[in-house]
């Protein structure tokens, strides 16, 4: 089995960064939601504290990851303009648009690809931050872990919708 560099590029993005943070949520989430002073030893909070911080900061670095080589390395290729009387499926964007029943994954789905899936990666840094910022304090103040968690979830959301609908669009209109 062989594959384009496009083909390697686009893997890399959705399969690789995408769901690695995809997965990790969880683990993110369940660290957050129980980082809390009546659950550990003030020793067991240091401990989950050394995790939340590297799993909050891996996961923003993941999340950075995807959307740049989503922006800059297969989005261009996905937006290629094809020359006059090029075979359209060789022009994703292209080839969507003119097809009414495939326009909207342009119009719509990608659309969220180019512009919402950017605020995984801020939401996801800024509980990263957050978490740096206050750390044991945070297992004291549940309003601001309960806004880290609601941070975390939006940005696990928009990466899921992002996600779902690249494997969609790359099932309608592949990049070769």
């Amino acid at each position: 089995m062989t594959f384009t560099d496009r083909e390697f590029w686009t893997v890399i993005h959705g399969m690789g960064f995408g769901a690695v943070f995809l997965l990790a949520f969880a683990g993110g989430l369940a660290g957050l939601w129980s980082f809390r002073p009546e659950l550990a030893t003030p020793a067991g909070l240091k401990e989950r504290l050394r995790r939340l911080l590297a799993g909050t900061w891996i996961m923003a670095i993941i999340a950075w990851l995807t959307v740049i080589v989503g922006t800059y390395t297969v989005y261009p290729w996905y937006r290629a303009k094809p020359p006059e009387g090029a075979d359209l499926r060789d022009y994703p964007r292209s080839y969507l648009l003119a097809d009414e029943n495939l326009a909207g994954w342009h119009t719509f789905a990608m659309e969220w690809k180019e512009h919402v899936a950017w605020m995984t990666p801020i939401l996801a840094t800024a509980v990263a931050f957050v978490v740096l910022r206050y750390g044991l304090r945070l297992a004291e103040d549940p309003h601001l872990r309960r806004a880290c968690i609601v941070l975390f979830t939006i940005a696990f959301l928009a990466a899921a919708v992002a996600g779902m609908f690249g494997a969609f669009i790359t099932k309608a209109a592949p990049i070769y």
